[in-house]
């Protein structure tokens, strides 16, 4: 399995890298969590023999922007667009015209799936949770080939993060904030956070993403970030875009 960061801002793409959207290569499956601006090199990854599973965490813009590509894609097997209780809805709006093509136009088939309701159409183990968010965001746990990924973006700390990131092989989380900085009234992660919420779940491995463009400025910004969240939790890796990762039995071979 392959973790593929294809973007990893948050709020807008800068230098530095698009907005958010990371993809796992399976054998059988490609999973693809969140389409921000980086959803756009995708076509680069997927070749359409698989089927594609599209989990949305919410439908801030930063994490959506990238259905304007869904035309350009092969999705030969179909594509599931996995979400919220109402995301048949939300995509009836944003995934449509006079915004882009509609869903009904697409050259393959475009299947919504709502959770919880949906959750036995999915062929492998996920778990979502609502997370700290502005707006209802959900985090989510799956296994698949015997590893389990977690996704935990766009929020603050909470006890449903731990729970989704327990005994993980590889949590993917947040770092909109920089070192040691807190805004209580608005939910996000500091590095130290992220850490914190990887060793309380005894996670096997962190890696940041979702930085705050007006925040980390440069990639370098980002190295601190891991320096800080190291503090906490020592097996840290920050991503950048193009990111991609060999996911082995972490415990096997003691790294990615």
């Amino acid at each position: 399995m392959n973790a593929v960061f294809l973007g990893t801002n948050g709020w807008f793409g800068t230098p530095t890298g698009d907005t958010i959207c990371t993809l796992l290569k399976t054998e059988d499956y490609d999973i693809v969590f969140d389409a921000g601006s980086g959803f756009f090199k995708i076509d680069k990854y997927i070749n359409g023999k698989k089927p594609v599973y599209l989990f949305l965490s919410h439908y801030h813009f930063d994490h959506i922007s990238g259905l304007h590509g869904l035309s350009k894609i092969h999705c030969n097997e179909g594509l599931f667009i996995v979400g919220q209780p109402d995301i048949s809805n939300v995509m009836n709006v944003i995934a449509n015209r006079p915004f882009t093509m509609s869903l009904d136009e697409l050259s393959y088939k475009v299947k919504i799936l709502e959770l919880p309701n949906d959750k036995d159409k999915i062929p492998f183990e996920v778990k979502a949770l609502p997370l700290l968010h502005s707006d209802t965001c959900f985090g989510y746990r799956i296994t698949v080939e015997g590893l389990t990924i977690v996704y935990c973006i766009d929020t603050g700390y909470c006890d449903n993060a731990v729970e989704l990131s327990m005994n993980a092989d590889l949590l993917i989380a947040e770092c909109s904030f920089l070192p040691g900085e807190e805004h209580k009234e608005w939910a996000h992660l500091n590095p130290e956070t992220a850490g914190r919420i990887a060793s309380e779940a005894n996670a096997k491995r962190l890696i940041l993403t979702h930085f705050d463009a007006s925040r980390y400025t440069d990639l370098k910004m980002r190295k601190n970030a891991e320096y800080a969240s190291q503090e906490i939790f020592s097996r840290v890796l920050v991503a950048a875009d193009l990111l991609d990762i060999e996911i082995w039995d972490i415990d096997a071979v003691g790294y990615f």
